[in-house]
């Protein structure tokens, strides 16, 4: 089938690739050229673990091609998937121009009947809105050509996005039309083989379910960790709680890791954005704004905890860093809550030194040549000439540690662990005070003074 994409970015390039894998014809577009180029020449403008070979193995074979030019592309494809950004506006709602501009564009274009599919994350009603904006522009051309719209919103984490379409939980369409529905079943046939994944409803229904998706995981995060600051105060310990808690196949152990806040391109905005949407149709959503404001209040966690131990005094202070990504296996620092951990040390005039396998290009770009920010290639590197050790992402290289060469380096040996990575008694055996998240009392282990020190931040 000849598939095009609109928008190459991480929906749209997984998306692209892993449907020309299976044999479709894809061509995924792009406005910016400058990317399309880039493409082209081989140059991924993102890291998404095994990505790049797909799509390499797509353009050998001649069933992968990028272009900037919306004529070729629109035509190529009957069946087209609208997968460009929908940013936060100043609002907090979902900003929807790029999808209508998209459709304003496909109804331009079009030279023969096809299917239109919205796969960006977009608020309820948007594919109606899709709807009208082919509709209106094809009679601006006084062009009689038919064409359907339907809902199939992605379900992709980063870091295994390539997996996760490959051999997804569900497949879901919305759609009222019994003929896309049947278009979309040979699209994904390849996908659905081993047993029924695609679940059909109407479009409504499947806007809906994304938003609800990702506002209940994002829930989850915010519950743990709101539990994990209770534990602080109470003298419990959050890992003690979460194994307690997630033994219940009600509950779960998914999501509910206590640490340093949620981040990314898809948490913060959909949780936003769907706040926004029920408040546009005139209800206040509570639960909705709680998450938000715990993610918020968690995400200063970390620096509360490094300012309470160095008594409010780092001025002059390096804290080493590891992590920037929002979580391991991306590059991705939107919303990452070590850009506040960063900007915070900064503002109270400390130097942060940072390692991330994967991110430090990002973070250049994000913050250029800045006073302060130290980017070294190894997690070693990071260390040198640190007082502090501060932990942001969980990469798997993070796990297991050389204590004793943390402990050796740090001017004050102490780790402030935003993932909750490491007991505190194998930390502490080896000469070096933990804080971690919502870990007993926040306990503290200050060996040269022979006695136990906890902390808690307010």
């Amino acid at each position: 089938m000849k598939v095009t994409v609109m928008g190459s970015g991480y929906v749209g390039l997984v998306t692209g690739a892993c449907l020309a894998h299976v044999g479709h014809q894809v061509m995924c577009f792009d406005i910016d050229e400058a990317r399309i180029a880039s493409l082209n020449s081989n140059h991924l403008p993102l890291f998404e673990p095994g990505l790049d070979s797909v799509i390499a193995s797509g353009v050998r074979e001649g069933l992968l091609s990028f272009s900037s030019d919306a004529e070729e592309a629109i035509g190529h494809g009957q069946v087209i998937f609208i997968a460009v950004g929908t940013p936060q506006d100043h609002n907090g709602a979902a900003d929807t121009r790029h999808v209508m501009s998209a459709a304003g564009l496909i109804g331009q274009y079009m030279k023969d009947y096809a299917l239109v599919v919205t796969k960006s994350t977009v608020p309820v009603g948007t594919t109606d809105r899709v709807r009208e904006t082919v509709a209106r522009t094809l009679q601006a051309r006084h062009s009689p050509l038919a064409f359907d719209v339907a809902s199939n919103p992605e379900f992709l984490k980063e870091g295994s996005a390539v997996n996760d379409f490959m051999k997804p939980d569900r497949i879901l369409v919305g759609t009222e039309s019994k003929a896309v529905e049947k278009i979309l079943r040979q699209l994904y046939a390849p996908f659905n083989r081993n047993h029924e994944r695609l679940m059909v409803m109407d479009i409504r229904s499947a806007e809906l379910t994304k938003y609800a998706a990702n506002a209940m995981l994002a829930t989850k995060i915010s519950f743990i960790n709101e539990i994990a600051n209770i534990a602080e105060r109470m003298g419990a310990d959050i890992e003690k709680v979460r194994q307690g808690i997630g033994a219940d196949p009600r509950i779960g152990y998914h999501f509910i890791y206590p640490g340093c806040g949620y981040g990314g391109s898809c948490f913060p905005k959909d949780v936003a954005a769907l706040e926004a949407s029920a408040i546009a149709e005139g209800y206040r959503p509570q639960l909705l704004r709680a998450v938000r404001e715990v993610n918020a209040r968690q995400k200063e966690r970390l620096f509360e905890k490094i300012s309470d131990y160095f008594r409010g005094d780092l001025k002059g202070k390096t804290i080493a860093l590891w992590g920037l990504s929002f979580k391991p296996r991306t590059d991705d620092m939107r919303e990452a809550p070590s850009r506040m951990l960063m900007e915070s040390l900064w503002d109270a005039g400390a130097q942060v030194r940072a390692y991330d396998p994967q991110a430090a290009g990002v973070c250049q770009q994000i913050y250029g040549q800045r006073q302060g920010l130290t980017l070294v290639d190894s997690k070693e590197a990071a260390l040198e000439g640190a007082d502090a050790l501060a932990i942001c992402t969980e990469w798997k290289s993070f796990w297991a540690p050389d204590f004793a060469l943390i402990r050796a380096t740090l001017a004050t040996p102490v780790i402030f662990d935003g993932r909750n990575l490491f007991e505190p008694d194998c930390v502490i055996s080896h000469g070096l005070d933990y804080v971690g998240i919502g870990r007993i009392g926040v306990v503290q282990a200050q060996q040269s003074e022979g006695r136990v020190r906890s902390i808690n931040a307010a």
